[in-house]
């Protein structure tokens, strides 16, 4: 039986560090029934799940799919999307009900966490706005792999940063506090990583600290990206020095990042990573395991179909 075009198909994943799974889903699904929302719900069930699912509800027919979660099930969603049956990916609505230890994509349009009438709201009201999505290509030595991202690909302490702020959120309990936490504590460490990219036929290669490709903000180490440009922007960031460190953490948190001495920003259509020796790889904040180089970096222009607020 063909499923109603105007029914949700909806993926719970639970913010991790919380004993308040079930109640905030509770308050969720009673005010989107108070709403007159016709949904079906799924639970996600750990690492992977997630992509799985959105692939299940995408093949079943369900044309408009919500994620209540963070930017990492952001992430797996639009993968399995992607990556279903459905001939034209774009014509599914895409819906965010922030729930993560990290929310920037969604953050970007507006949408809080702690708000999540608001965020119901939208996805009744059913704006739609076409984006891009960028595309992370390799080979793992058996299979040629495409991983897509909708925030940014870090390398380097970016990676980390990003994903030791998703453990400390659960101490500190706000995300923008945990973030500055974490860029303080990995701040002191300042290792470099041995990388070699190409931008524009350019070769850039030295140890840098961090390289952020963002096809969106990137928790603003590319404010400037812009999620419908066809682009994306990249930042390579030397080691600076505690000093550099300081200021860089404070142009950060004022949107004036690109305008540090330390930081080169370049835009681009495609970026080839040739080598990131040792370094720790994230695609909105989940981790690329497998890191076979060389991976090649493109944007999808108008790839995804999202909701977004008035």
């Amino acid at each position: 039986m063909a499923v109603d075009l105007n029914r949700w198909g909806i993926i719970y994943n639970p913010k991790a560090g919380t004993r308040k799974k079930q109640k905030r889903w509770n308050k969720i699904r009673q005010y989107m029934e108070s709403k007159n929302v016709m949904f079906d719900y799924v639970q996600s069930e750990g690492y992977g799940s997630i992509e799985r699912l959105a692939r299940i509800l995408a093949d079943n027919g369900y044309k408009i799919i919500v994620v209540v979660g963070g930017d990492g099930a952001i992430n797996d969603a639009i993968n399995g999307i992607l990556t279903s049956n459905v001939p034209d990916k774009a014509s599914i609505a895409f819906g965010i009900i922030p729930n993560g230890t990290g929310n920037d994509f969604a953050g970007f349009w507006g949408l809080d966490e702690d708000d999540y009438k608001h965020a119901i709201d939208c996805i009744i009201n059913h704006r739609t706005r076409k984006i891009d999505v960028g595309i992370c290509n390799f080979f793992n030595g058996q299979l040629h792999v495409s991983r897509y991202f909708v925030n940014a690909i870090y390398i380097g302490l970016g990676a980390k940063i990003v994903q030791y702020s998703s453990r400390t959120e659960r101490f500190w309990g706000m995300q923008t506090l945990s973030f500055i936490n974490s860029m303080v504590l990995l701040g002191f460490e300042r290792k470099q990583y041995r990388t070699h990219i190409r931008v524009n036929g350019e070769h850039i290669s030295g140890r840098f600290m961090t390289v952020c490709i963002g096809n969106c903000q990137g928790y603003g180490q590319t404010p400037s990206a812009s999620p419908y440009n066809g682009l994306l922007d990249v930042s390579v960031v030397d080691r600076p020095k505690f000093g550099q460190l300081i200021s860089g953490l404070w142009m950060l948190l004022r949107g004036r990042f690109l305008n540090h001495k330390v930081v080169h920003p370049y835009r681009t259509k495609e970026v080839k990573v040739l080598r990131a020796q040792n370094a720790p790889i994230s695609l909105d904040g989940r981790l690329l395991k497998e890191k076979h180089f060389p991976l090649k970096v493109n944007v999808l222009p108008e790839a995804m179909t999202l909701i977004i607020p008035n």
